[in-house]
C-alpha cells in the first residue's frame, strides 16, 4: 500500500498484517481521494467489487465508512456517487481549513526535527517533478503526502485527522481542476512553507500553508463555476 493512500492517525504495529476489509477501504478511499471516481460518477456496488478485485461483503462495509465519512452518497438501485461540491460546501472547507492548515503547521514548525526537514524537502521535490512531468496522478499524490506530513509532525492526532478527512471532500474535485488546467499552472507556496519551518518561524509556516491552502481552493471554486454554467 502506498503511503500516500494510508489514511493520516491509522497506523500498524510493525509487522502486522493489515485486514483485507482494510485494504479494500483504503483502495476505494485513495481512488476517491485522487479523483480516480470523478464526482457525480455513478458506481455500482458490484462495479467496484470488480474494480477493487474484492469481494462484496468488504467492499459494502468500505462504502459503509466513506459514506459516513461524506466521500460517497447513495443514489438508490446499490449505486453510490462521489458528491459535487456546491460554493456553500467550498465556503465551509475553507473555513474550517484556514485554521486548521494554519495551527497543525505552527505546532509542526516547533516539533520538526532537521531529518523531518529532509524528508519535507524531499516530498516537495517529487511534487515538482510531478509539476514538470505533467503526471496529474504523481501531483496529486505527493501535494496530499506533503501536507499529511505536517499533519503528523503536528502531534495532534483529533485535529490531523479533522484536517485529513476534509481532503475526501476536495480531492475529487481538485482533479477535475487541475485537469482542465494543468500541473504546470499550479503554484504551491511549499518552499516558504519549508523555509519557514528551517528558520523556526512557526507564525511564517501557518501564514504560508494558509495561502497554499487558499489559492488551490479558489481555483477548485472557479473551476466549478465554470463547469456549473456550462451545465
Amino acid at each position: 500500500m502506498k503511503d500516500g493512500a494510508r489514511k493520516v492517525g491509522v497506523s500498524m504495529p510493525q509487522g502486522a498484517r493489515i485486514p483485507a476489509h482494510e485494504q479494500v477501504y483504503q483502495k476505494l478511499r485513495a481512488q476517491i481521494l485522487f479523483g480516480e471516481i470523478a464526482p457525480g460518477e455513478a458506481v455500482t456496488i458490484q462495479g467496484l467489487t470488480e474494480r477493487l478485485d474484492a469481494g462484496m461483503t468488504p467492499v459494502r462495509e468500505a462504502i459503509r465508512r466513506l459514506t459516513s465519512e461524506g466521500a460517497l452518497e447513495f443514489q438508490g438501485n446499490r449505486r453510490v456517487i462521489v458528491p459535487h461540491l456546491t460554493d456553500a460546501n467550498i465556503s465551509e472547507i475553507i473555513f474550517a481549513r484556514q485554521w486548521l492548515e494554519s495551527h497543525l503547521a505552527l505546532r509542526a514548525t516547533e516539533r520538526a526535527t532537521p531529518a523531518e526537514h529532509r524528508v519535507l524537502t524531499e516530498m516537495d521535490d517529487a511534487v515538482d517533478h510531478a509539476i514538470q512531468q505533467g503526471d496529474l496522478r504523481s501531483y496529486l499524490e505527493m501535494n496530499y503526502r506533503f501536507h499529511s506530513r505536517i499533519y503528523e509532525l503536528a502531534g495532534a492526532p483529533i485535529l490531523a485527522e479533522i484536517a485529513d478527512g476534509l481532503w475526501l471532500r476536495f480531492g475529487p474535485s481538485l482533479r477535475v481542476m487541475i485537469g482542465r488546467v494543468g500541473t504546470q499552472n499550479q503554484p504551491d507556496k511549499h518552499k516558504a512553507v519549508l523555509e519557514c519551518m528551517r528558520t523556526g518561524d512557526a507564525e511564517g509556516a501557518a501564514r504560508a500553508i494558509r495561502e497554499d491552502m487558499l489559492q488551490g481552493m479558489e481555483q477548485i471554486r472557479r473551476i466549478l463555476e465554470i463547469s456549473d454554467a456550462d451545465r
